[in-house]
């Protein structure tokens, strides 16, 4: 993957992998095209088949035509007859280049990188610079032994092997600049320069590698300069439960509080989420969603919290949430997202997925942030000597948020109670009505106010397209790609509006109201996102909503999303 791309070409992997940890298969596919789509392709057009246990049922599994790279001994060339074979000696091949028996079941897998760099016509220098990435100046001789195997699987391919099927790579340069990373890391480099100084977690698939990064990075730059001691807190709780309590506490504390966690542990941590709402604490919370319900399938993809997201908790709740579709924005909204929580002092989603998280994208440098941080309506003790007092939950300026003060303020009017109970706007316990409908109220106007700060749809319209296309995050890549197969392969023109944030603005009833027919793509079987929009709109708006829904677990396809439109259109 990283040969293709240090030639130019547009690539994305992904590795799909086992919830069981007996050692089962694993596969890792690459995307690699011209027109620059890295979204998954269903179809599979060159397979290494080194699974044993699977590579029958991968190779019945493929269209006609593909091209297939094995081990010799699993004589997978008697299983059809419409296919391109290219049996390798991987063991045969591999013993001269490593004498230790013990090092050669971890050197043979690099043969088939020799081989297919033959087929495919890769460059071999751009092989050997990707190895030398891969293994670092420290493995010096790991990654000379490894060459060793690639430049064997090489030359033989060169010299046995009769090239029949038609791939092959090209150099371009659609990569110059970019940069491969994982929406995690991302994630965690964002939360670095948006100045968080709490994590609190409970590990979980797909999330754990954000925070694991976040580690190694406050590791190595948040230190105090003179003591050397720590400027962080990164605290691995006991459960989901208490990692959200923490968070919570620390974000009323003045500190920028995060955690992350995956659509299980957003579930336990439901009432603390409530009362992060209502007694109105800054924290963002990371939701890396995978596949349930219950444990599901832990190490797939979807984007079935957001519906459970929007509403959590018990009464009355209504949450913001983002939807980055790439690295770039999980580092620049993440930012973002740490100046909502305390501009509107409450618990915001960062909404990202599996796939995003976990798989490996191409990206463009991320930006240094040029603007300061926002910390919101926060008194100092300046401003309670100009002020005399304040009310915690008034609504003083018509936004519906309050101001708010941080512990260790050095004024005697600086102390005021947080409660998740009935409360007035000097915080006082009551359970009067008319406190309780005003103070929702105000929570309510202050989730409406959110809609001109969220950030902002991506919004392609096509003027001759009398239907549209509405999806968040991962679903881009498909929903880009199809319509460019709607396009060339049946003449329908479509338009397009990527959300990115909850609650919705203005931009999407514009959109639905400009088109016929408008089609919702979902990765969740009970359609999320239309439910969510079917909430906020009327019948007229409603009636002119369709779904598009996959929730296999594998990062959706442009060909899923085309057919479907095609057989709702000719209905």
């Amino acid at each position: 993957m990283r040969t293709i791309f240090q030639m130019g070409i547009p690539v994305s992997g992904k590795n799909m992998f086992p919830s069981n940890i007996a050692g089962l298969p694993t596969w890792f596919t690459i995307r690699a095209s011209r027109h620059g789509y890295v979204g998954r392709r269903k179809e599979v057009d060159f397979l290494v088949a080194m699974n044993p246990e699977t590579a029958r049922e991968d190779v019945l599994n493929l269209e006609p035509g593909a091209a297939v790279v094995y081990d010799e001994p699993l004589q997978l060339r008697n299983l059809r007859s419409d296919l391109h074979f290219y049996p390798v000696p991987f063991d045969k091949l591999v013993a001269p280049v490593c004498p230790d028996a013990k090092l050669r079941k971890l050197v043979r897998n690099m043969i088939y990188d020799g081989v297919v760099a033959w087929l495919l016509s890769l460059e071999m220098p751009e092989i050997y610079k990707a190895l030398v990435k891969q293994f670092g100046k420290r493995k010096a001789k790991a990654a000379e032994l490894n060459w060793g195997a690639a430049q064997a699987g090489y030359d033989w391919a060169a010299q046995t092997l009769t090239k029949t099927d038609p791939y092959r790579a090209e150099r371009m340069n659609k990569t110059a600049g970019k940069v491969i990373i994982d929406g995690n890391s991302a994630c965690a480099l964002g939360a670095m320069f948006a100045g968080v100084t709490v994590v609190t977690w409970y590990p979980i698939t797909p999330s754990s590698s954000l925070v694991e990064s976040l580690i190694a990075y406050a590791r190595r730059y948040r230190h105090d300069p003179a003591t050397g001691k720590a400027t962080y807190a990164i605290v691995q709780a006991e459960d989901e439960l208490a990692s959200i309590g923490m968070a919570l506490s620390a974000g009323w504390a003045g500190a920028r509080a995060m955690t992350a966690t995956a659509g299980p542990g957003i579930s336990l941590m439901s009432e603390f989420i409530g009362l992060g709402y209502y007694a109105e604490l800054p924290v963002v919370v990371f939701d890396i969603e995978r596949v349930g319900p219950s444990t599901g399938l832990p190490t797939r993809t979807a984007q079935g919290d957001i519906l459970k997201n929007a509403i959590l908790s018990h009464g009355d709740t209504r949450h913001p949430m983002f939807f980055p579709a790439s690295p770039e924005e999980c580092f620049s909204m993440t930012i973002e997202a740490f100046d909502f929580a305390e501009q509107f002092q409450t618990p915001l989603f960062v909404m990202s997925d599996l796939d995003l998280g976990m798989n490996s994208w191409m990206a463009d440098p991320f930006p240094y942030p040029d603007k300061p941080i926002r910390r919101g309506k926060v008194l100092s003790a300046e401003d309670l000597d100009k002020l005399g007092s304040f009310a915690r939950y008034k609504d003083v300026d018509g936004d519906g948020i309050g101001y708010r003060t941080l512990p260790g303020t050095k004024h005697q009017a600086a102390a005021y109670f947080t409660r998740g109970s009935g409360h007035n706007e000097k915080a006082q316990y009551t359970e009067r009505e008319d406190d309780y409908i005003h103070n929702m109220e105000r929570l309510a106007h202050k989730f409406e106010n959110m809609r001109r700060h969220v950030p902002a749809p991506v919004v392609r319209i096509n003027e001759r397209a009398r239907i549209g296309f509405v999806a968040v995050g991962t679903s881009d890549y498909a929903v880009r790609e199809s319509s460019d197969q709607l396009r060339h392969e049946y003449g329908i023109e479509t338009s397009y509006l990527r959300l990115r944030a909850y609650p919705f603005t203005a931009e999407l009833e514009d959109f639905i109201r400009r088109h016929e027919r408008v089609y919702v793509v979902d990765q969740n079987r009970d359609a999320q996102l239309l439910a969510l929009m079917r909430l906020e709109y009327e019948p007229e708006l409603i009636a002119k909503l369709r779904s598009v829904r996959y929730f296999g677990g594998m990062p959706l396809d442009a060909r899923t999303v085309t057919d479907e439109v095609v057989r709702q259109e000719r209905k």
